[in-house]
């Protein structure tokens, strides 16, 4: 049995964050979890990030991904868009400048009592502690349609489980959603040689132009200026900011991904599929504008929603965790309705925002959470 201050369950941007910034204020922490497990394991080695190079895991500024570009002799340049494994390069190169051990095991079960915590890991050994973060991957959180049920296993796939596609060559395939990665995953199937693509979605096609991120940084100084800002916000104000989120990640997609689109892709706005049938090996897909198609396989580029109760090693807590629609009851550093448990990443986007979505927020709720710690152990947080 191992002891520690803080635990940190998960080792994905917020993860890392997190751990590398307890560690630089003298925090005890151990962290479990594949690193960048998410990123590796279910996402495309041909995937291209929307970020920009001022996008980083460190809070306190100094090992950004703008210094690993330096310290490798590469330039912003040279890496726009940025290739996922230049990224997962970056969080190697920032977990050895921080020196930060990550012990790639998973949690099976956390307990709390007695004002702390014991987390059991698979093969046995179990670690307590006084704190802990858990920063669980959005892997469990797919949203599929109810139709789904009625396609064989072997022949659909959410967008996260999809992640090779030589096995498409020569396939017709479909495609539920049309966002980014719904267009992307075409990309992609185009590459690997795939007969056809329908993208069939209810919205209008989105517009392909660069995007414009750097709004968010605004929103980031205001949570970390003013605790409990997002929730503060009249709903009004709450609603515009999620609007301009929507058009610049959703309504628009990257310009890079159209000049990969070939002549096989077909978008199919307004629609949505309401019937699949198997006819002998085909699946025969009945659209909501009259039309019927042919297919081999089908994915589902259709998003996440927040399900505590899908995550495993939560089971010996929830039932302490205050949740709504999925989402937990956050205070204003993270901290749920247990004492000492926080919960970050994808899973505080109801109270801190959609931002937090995305790896932008990593350094931001690292800041707010280790902030925390420090007080709650009585300490004053140094300068930065």
């Amino acid at each position: 049995m191992r002891s520690a201050e803080l635990l940190v369950i998960g080792a994905g941007p917020y993860g890392l964050a997190v751990a590398a910034e307890a560690r630089r204020h003298g925090i005890d922490t151990a962290t479990v979890g594949a690193p960048m497990g998410f990123w590796r394991e279910h996402m495309p080695a041909g995937m291209l990030l929307r970020s920009g190079p001022d996008w980083h895991l460190d809070a306190s500024g100094e090992h950004t991904f703008a210094a690993y570009l330096e310290d490798s002799g590469l330039t912003a340049a040279e890496v726009d868009p940025i290739p996922i494994g230049v990224y997962l390069d970056y969080t190697d190169w920032f977990s050895a400048q921080k020196r930060l051990p990550v012990d790639d095991v998973r949690v099976e079960r956390l307990e709390w009592g007695d004002g702390g915590f014991a987390a059991t890991l698979v093969g046995g050994d179990r670690v307590v502690s006084d704190a802990v973060v858990a920063a669980p991957g959005i892997a469990r959180f797919t949203v599929l349609p109810p139709w789904a049920v009625d396609v064989p296993p072997d022949r659909r796939a959410h967008t996260c489980d999809l992640v090779t596609f030589d096995q498409l060559a020569g396939a017709r395939c479909l495609i539920v959603g049309g966002r980014q990665s719904a267009y992307e995953w075409a990309a992609l199937m185009c590459d690997h040689g795939a007969e056809r693509v329908d993208v069939v979605h209810r919205h209008d096609v989105p517009r392909f132009a660069r995007g414009d991120w750097t709004f968010v940084d605004a929103y980031m100084v205001d949570t970390l200026g003013a605790r409990g800002w997002w929730r503060a916000l009249p709903q009004a104000e709450r609603d515009a900011i999620a609007r301009r989120f929507w058009e610049v990640g959703r309504l628009t997609l990257e310009p890079w991904i159209t000049p990969r689109l070939g002549p096989q892709v077909h978008p199919r706005p307004h629609t949505e599929v309401t019937q699949v049938r198997r006819s002998g090996e085909d699946l025969r897909v009945q659209l909501s504008d009259g039309e019927n198609v042919t297919v081999d396989f089908i994915t589902f580029a259709t998003g996440y929603r927040a399900d505590l109760g899908s995550v495993p090693y939560l089971g010996g807590v929830l039932d302490d965790v205050a949740v709504t629609d999925g989402f937990p009851v956050l205070d204003d550093a993270f901290g749920t309705t247990v004492p000492a448990l926080y919960l970050t990443g994808f899973a505080a986007t109801r109270d801190f925002g959609p931002f937090f979505g995305f790896l932008r927020g990593a350094a931001t709720a690292a800041t707010l959470i280790v902030d925390d710690l420090l007080a709650r152990r009585g300490d004053r947080r140094g300068s930065v």
